[in-house]
C-alpha cells in the first residue's frame, strides 16, 4: 500500500493531454441505465471510500459522479470493530472497520440531505445483523429521495449477519427475496469473493429478485506484524483491496455477467480510466472507485474524463458499443 497511497499514478490521461479532443469527434454517450435509474456516466464510489459525498466536497465536483454510492447504514447505530481498523498490504489495504454508522436516521438528515443538493444519482448502502434489520431499513427507505439500494449481505469483517448471508446461496435467496418485498427502489445485491463459485451466488441473488448485482467485495486476509508479534488489525482478519485485486474482480465480473441477465456494477481494484474501461469490456454496466480516492481524491473525475477521452479517441458513441465484446 505505501507504493500505492504514495503516488498519484502515472498513466496517461487522454483527455489531460490532448490525445482526445471533442472538436470534429462527433457527440459521445456516457450515460449507463441501471434498472430504470439513469446516470449521467457509468462511474461511482465503492461504498466506504467516500464517505456520502460531503467529506469530499471540498475536492470532488460530486455532481459529476453518475452517482454516489453511500458509506454503510444501519437501522440503529453501529460502533464498529476495535482499533486498529487499518493495516497496509502490497498494491492497497485492508480494512477491518466493522460498518461503523450513526443509524439511519441520522443519516438521512446528513447524509442523503446534502446528497439530494447535487446533480448525481444516490445509492444507499443497507447494512444489518439479521433479515429483521436488513428489511427495517429499506422499509424506512421507502419513501426517501434515494433511486438505488445497495444490500450489503457481504461484508467480510462483521462478525455476524452480512457474512453469513453472502456465502450461503439459499441464505443470499432468501434475504434477497425478504428485502425486495419491502424495497420500493430497485434492489443491487453486493456479492462476496469469497466463495467457491461466484456465479452460483449471483444465480440465487437473481432467484431472489435483485434487479442488479455488485462485485466484488473485499477478499478476506490477515496480515501479521512480525516486530509487534501481534495482527495487524484488531479484528485479526480484514477486507483486502486495492490494485493488487484487479484481476480478479475482472474475472468475476466477466464471469457473473454471462451468468444472469442484470445490470451488474463492477468493482475491485480500479484506479485508472483504463482499469474502468476495462470491467467495462468485460461486461459491467457501471464501475466503483474505491480504495483510489484514499490515495487521490480526484481519482474519479479522473476516470471520467479518461472514458470520454477514450470514446473519441476510438470512435465509441456509446458504452453499449463495447460491453460483452470479450
Amino acid at each position: 500500500m505505501a507504493d500505492f497511497l504514495g503516488k498519484t499514478g502515472n498513466r496517461t490521461d487522454p483527455m489531460l493531454t490532448g490525445a482526445a479532443s471533442p472538436e470534429g469527434r462527433g457527440a459521445i454517450d456516457t450515460s449507463v441505465n441501471i434498472c430504470g435509474v439513469f446516470m449521467k456516466n457509468p462511474v461511482t464510489v465503492a461504498s466506504g471510500t467516500f464517505g456520502s459525498g460531503l467529506e469530499y466536497d471540498e475536492f470532488v465536483d460530486v455532481s459529476r459522479l453518475g452517482a454516489v454510492t453511500t458509506k454503510g447504514v444501519a437501522l440503529t447505530p453501529w460502533e464498529g470493530n476495535p482499533t486498529p481498523r487499518i493495516a497496509e498490504t502490497y498494491g492497497g489495504m485492508m480494512n477491518a472497520v466493522g460498518l461503523q454508522n450513526p443509524g439511519i436516521e441520522e443519516f438521512l438528515k446528513t447524509d442523503v440531505e446534502f446528497l439530494k443538493k447535487k446533480d448525481t444519482k444516490i445509492i444507499v448502502n443497507v447494512c444489518g445483523h439479521s433479515e429483521e434489520e436488513y428489511a427495517g431499513a429499506v422499509e424506512r427507505l421507502q419513501d426517501e429521495a434515494v433511486d438505488l439500494l445497495e444490500i450489503n449481505v457481504s461484508c467480510p469483517n462483521v462478525k455476524e449477519g452480512g457474512i453469513a448471508f453472502g456465502q450461503d446461496p439459499k441464505a443470499l435467496e432468501h434475504i434477497t427475496s425478504e428485502v425486495k418485498k419491502k424495497a420500493k427502489q430497485p434492489i443491487i445485491m453486493k456479492l462476496s469473493p469469497n466463495v467457491t463459485d461466484i456465479t452460483e451466488m449471483a444465480r440465487a441473488a437473481v432467484s431472489g429478485g435483485a434487479d442488479a448485482l455488485s462485485l466484488i467485495n473485499t477478499l478476506t486476509g490477515m496480515k501479521i506484524d512480525i516486530r509487534k508479534r501481534a495482527f495487524a488489525v484488531a479484528n485479526r482478519t480484514g477486507g483486502v483491496s486495492g490494485p493488487a485485486i484487479k484481476p480478479i474482480a475482472v474475472r468475476m465480473v466477466y464471469q457473473v455477467c454471462h451468468a444472469v441477465d442484470v445490470p451488474v456494477i463492477g468493482m475491485g481494484g480500479i484506479a485508472t480510466w483504463e482499469d474502468a474501461i476495462e470491467f467495462i469490456m468485460a461486461g459491467a454496466t457501471a464501475v466503483s472507485v474505491g480504495t483510489a480516492n484514499f490515495r487521490d481524491p480526484f481519482t474519479t473525475e479522473k476516470v471520467i474524463r479518461g472514458i470520454e477521452g477514450f470514446m473519441l479517441e476510438q470512435g465509441i458513441h456509446s458504452l453499449d458499443e463495447i460491453r460483452k465484446c470479450m
